[in-house]
């Protein structure tokens, strides 16, 4: 039974557990006294295998609230566990998600008076003067101590059960705590393991560095476009760290690192689906209603870009004449300065417009190779030139993939969050 129970184990988290066998009376009720098997061993195992957690009295004080009710000739008792920090009686107390002050009347545990509590206390703590009926469940601390938030930066992972696409821009239900709010996910990441190690803060989360757009949030075993599976082991194709901007639909009042869970709370409860579609934990609280104009703006989050246009003609060996890489009515002006590159090999820059119908200029440092230089200027001649349509047809047969049009590639990022709308290449 030992063998089989590790065998069903195995690919859990409980993968090499120790299984103690056990009975109290064996061979049953009716069976001769025999000694229990195995008793001891289960509690030497529990020893082995627990501890007594170290509770600190200094830091902020956060109680988690669930249950509150009235005595009446007394006041309103808080019930629930101190999570940190200690709390004495004549102390002030904060109901933070309704911006509320109270001083501590009294405090029981179990019935009997106490002047003080400290982490992990399980404690009953009276105020005067307040609703019961305004806080069933929540949190209560030190004046100030609890940010309420109406937006949230957390580090984020797929739960590999959630078989439906968790996609950027949409709506999930947001547990944190206690509460549970609609909020719109936006999800951002790091690639490649060498970016993953270079971190700047203890978080994981910076400020200072940029982070590339996901239109998704990938798992561990993501599916490309043709619905293969990308291997595992090759973290090249997924981002090596994951992080979500939560924004809600009302505002949250939460611990610091407190976990956070997306779910599809609306899913239908009779199909046989996982609703939880992500957890995390979070990094970065966001209090200003005007997150969007302060805040968002320092977050470098990037968007790769791509234009592609021809090479239309040959002004010199330095420089070429494209179009088809803008529209008629777009501001060259803006791209002026920016590298693009030939699809035959050589790299110049954008010098600015060229007439008014969205051509450009560009100009090649380095000139243009002999190969592409005879190319244009066969492409110049025959432009100048009247073929018939024999000669044309001709031509068309005995072409080559060199001479195919030259194409012109501009490659950049953008800031989705940058008011300046700037290009970065």
């Amino acid at each position: 039974m030992t063998k089989k129970l590790h065998k069903t184990l195995e690919s859990t988290i409980f993968a090499g557990a120790p299984v103690i066998p056990v009975s109290a009376k064996p061979g049953g009720p009716d069976a001769p006294e025999i000694p229990a098997v195995g008793v001891e061993e289960l509690i030497e195992a529990l020893k082995a295998h627990s501890y007594v957690p170290k509770r600190e009295e200094s830091g902020i004080f956060i109680f988690a609230v669930d249950h509150c009710f009235s005595i009446r000739g007394q006041g309103t008792v808080m019930t629930g566990t101190v999570l940190s920090g200690a709390i004495a009686v004549n102390d002030n107390v904060e109901i933070p998600s309704m911006k509320v002050t109270k001083k501590v009347k009294s405090m029981q545990m179990f019935k009997q008076p106490v002047g003080k509590a400290i982490q992990g206390d399980r404690v009953g703590i009276c105020v005067t003067q307040f609703d019961p009926k305004q806080l069933e469940r929540g949190l209560v601390s030190t004046p100030g101590a609890l940010p309420t938030m109406v937006a949230g930066i957390i580090s984020v992972q797929k739960i590999r059960y959630y078989k439906g696409t968790v996609a950027t821009k949409a709506k999930f239900h947001i547990t944190m705590g206690h509460e549970t709010v609609m909020g719109r996910v936006a999800f951002f990441g790091i690639t490649g393991s060498t970016e993953a190690a270079d971190l700047t803060s203890d978080t994981g989360l910076s400020f200072e560095r940029s982070y590339m757009y996901q239109d998704e949030l990938f798992s561990e075993m993501s599916k490309v476009d043709s619905g293969d599976e990308i291997d595992t082991t090759d973290r090249s194709h997924l981002p090596s760290r994951q992080y979500a901007l939560l924004e809600f639909e009302k505002p949250v009042t939460c611990i610091p690192a407190c976990l956070v869970i997306g779910s599809k709370l609306d899913t239908d409860i009779h199909a046989n689906v996982c609703r939880l579609a992500f957890h995390g934990c979070l990094l970065e609280p966001i209090t200003d209603a005007k997150y969007k104009e302060t805040i968002l703006p320092k977050l470098k989050i990037f968007k790769n870009k791509m234009r592609e246009g021809v090479i239309e003609r040959l002004l010199d060996e330095y420089s070429v004449i494209g179009r088809s890489l803008f529209k008629k009515e777009s501001n060259i002006q803006t791209f002026v300065g920016l590298k693009v590159k030939l699809s035959t090999g050589e790299e110049g820059v954008i010098e600015g417009g060229f007439g008014q119908s969205g051509k450009f200029k560009v100009r090649i440092s380095n000139g243009l190779l002999s190969a592409t230089l005879e190319q244009l200027s066969v492409t110049k001649k025959k432009s100048k030139g009247k073929t018939s349509a024999t000669e044309e047809a001709s031509t068309q047969n005995a072409a080559t993939p060199s001479h195919q049009p030259i194409k012109v590639t501009l490659a950049f990022k953008r800031y989705i969050y940058d008011p300046k709308k700037q290009m970065i290449q």
